[in-house]
């Protein structure tokens, strides 16, 4: 947390030298600002630290006031895909620190600001606690995968079935790609469990993975369910990552399980 306070102030230090049209672009910065205090510091931290302050989405998030970059990887494949709508029930999972929910409450009108549209339902869950967002109904210090946070879930919506799921969890990194790349699965494949008892027909299901071998196999297992299922990499998601996204669509209802749900 000390850390993230110095970053932050590091960043607000910077931010007045950098230029407006650099905080809206999507290319590099032409001019790579250096942090002064990495003395100390281990090379990973110095590597991280130059990223942040170098990566026009970290500072446009905070022009824009969204708690994290993560929040234009949405945005890219909303606009793109048009899977957001006011009036929707939405579950966000792995949502801390809360920039997915912010757009959605935005797009589906959760916090009816609109009167002229349909009020939607934000319903936020992560492991750790999520700064309070207007609209958005948060479950935190929940693990998405016990049972009993699902139940905790359903209660909140209340017999209601949900139009969209988001996922942007993912495992703490050990650092062991084969262990990293199995505990992702399994975050994975409760997702689309979740999905399937809780989507209507014609819902969305939209959730992060990573490189691995198995991308195929999901994409066989989400067909009975589902009509179409599409692979996305926004912009916004860095090139050296091996995050991509798959979006379910058109959910066809309970058929039949696949072996590995």
């Amino acid at each position: 947390m000390f850390f993230a306070l110095k970053v932050d102030f590091l960043i607000t230090k910077i931010q007045p030298l950098v230029t407006r049209q650099y905080l809206h672009t999507t290319t590099s910065c032409p001019k790579k600002v250096v942090p002064s205090n990495l003395k100390g510091k281990s090379k990973g931290s110095q590597e991280w630290l130059t990223r942040q302050l170098n990566d026009p989405y970290v500072l446009k998030a905070r022009t824009e006031n969204y708690r994290a970059r993560s929040a234009y990887k949405l945005i890219e494949i909303d606009d793109k895909h048009k899977i957001l709508r006011p009036g929707q029930v939405v579950i966000d999972c792995g949502a801390s620190p809360g920039s997915w929910s912010q757009v959605v409450v935005k797009r589906v009108n959760g916090d009816g600001k609109d009167v002229n549209q349909r009020k939607g339902l934000v319903v936020a869950v992560d492991l750790i606690g999520i700064y309070p967002i207007d609209g958005v109904t948060i479950v935190p210090n929940s693990d998405f995968t016990s049972k009993n946070t699902q139940n905790l879930i359903h209660q909140v919506l209340d017999g209601r079935k949900v139009d969209v799921i988001l996922s942007d969890m993912a495992p703490n990194a050990s650092g062991v790609h084969d262990l990293d790349y199995e505990s992702i699965l399994t975050l994975v494949y409760a997702a689309i469990e979740f999905s399937i008892g809780s989507l209507k027909r014609g819902g969305t299901l939209l959730f992060k993975i990573w490189e691995g071998g198995r991308e195929k196999q999901i994409e066989q297992d989400l067909l009975q369910f589902y009509e179409k299922v599409t692979r996305v990499k926004p912009n916004a998601s860095r090139s050296d990552s091996s995050e991509k996204f798959l979006i379910a669509s058109k959910f066809k209802g309970i058929t039949s399980v696949p072996p590995n749900v």
